[in-house]
């Protein structure tokens, strides 16, 4: 059992390093990654295909990669967007890994992307213990999984910069109780923020592209209490100062100001991800 441990603990190090690394030579060249983790089914396809259509109307270099045990369903999704798209097939593997990433990165990702959202495994257990290099780590959930889907996986969600709640137009249908799900988050995250959002409706539109612009420009990101106990976890902080101001529709938080920012004008060097 220790041996067990030890392993696990080995590679979870491991990787942290490789994420210390990808998050550096991203940041040289301009360029943040967004982690989107849920479970199976949450919507999380159908909501970044409207951010990436979003980022390519306010002309924001955008690029996504998009994790999946098999089939290239959702790579064809967001493909419709115009942003560029890569699908990896894990082959069983139930989550990302960074030298997975990076390997897939290489040779690949346009030199001029300011953001890259990745699209994690469906699952809420294994890859919420992977680093991949991320600036923000987004957790979805729809009001159909459930008011305690925050405590049945503590990790995910305590580990979060940014929940955001899909399906919102369903909430009624689905009997979903907001407090109660409000009640849980703050019990395994307490101040990070809650975003509601629904594909159908456009609820919440552009919520998720302009928090990830707001990083990218320097804003400090939530840093989870549960941050301090999980050697594995890294600080998303930033030394920029800027200070932006952002109204935000129906969302729950720690009151931290988010803005809009938009694209650089000036150009960044390439870097090997090789």
């Amino acid at each position: 059992m220790c041996r067990t441990v030890d392993l696990r603990q080995a590679v979870l190090a491991r990787n942290d390093d490789d994420a210390r690394r990808l998050r550096a030579e991203l940041a040289a060249r301009g360029t943040a990654v967004v982690n989107l983790l849920s479970s199976p089914g949450s919507g999380k396809t159908a909501l970044l295909e409207a951010e990436l259509g979003l980022a390519r109307e306010r002309e924001v270099p955008v690029a996504a990669l998009t994790a999946d045990l098999a089939t290239e369903n959702d790579a064809r999704r967001l493909a419709r967007s115009g942003a560029p798209v890569k699908q990896v097939l894990t082959d069983g593997l139930c989550h990302l890994e960074t030298a997975m990433l990076r390997g897939h990165l290489a040779g690949w990702l346009p030199p001029d992307t300011r953001l890259l959202f990745v699209e994690n495994v469906g699952n809420l257990v294994c890859p919420a213990s992977y680093d991949l290099g991320e600036s923000l780590r987004v957790v979805l959930a729809s009001v159909t999984e459930g008011e305690d889907k925050p405590l049945k996986y503590p990790t995910a969600f305590g580990l979060a910069n940014l929940v955001l709640v899909t399906k919102a137009d369903l909430a009624v249908a689905a009997q979903f109780d907001e407090a109660a799900f409000l009640a849980s988050v703050a019990r395994v995250n307490p101040g990070v923020e809650v975003v509601f959002t629904s594909a159908r409706t456009g609820q919440g539109a552009g919520a998720l592209l302009d928090r990830a612009l707001a990083v990218l420009a320097g804003v400090q990101v939530h840093r989870p209490v549960m941050a301090g106990a999980h050697d594995h976890t890294h600080d998303h902080s930033h030394d920029h100062d800027h200070t932006h101001d952002h109204g935000n529709n129906h969302s729950h938080g720690n009151g931290n100001d988010h803005a809009h920012a938009g694209a650089h004008d000036h150009p960044h060097p390439a870097v090997d991800l090789s």
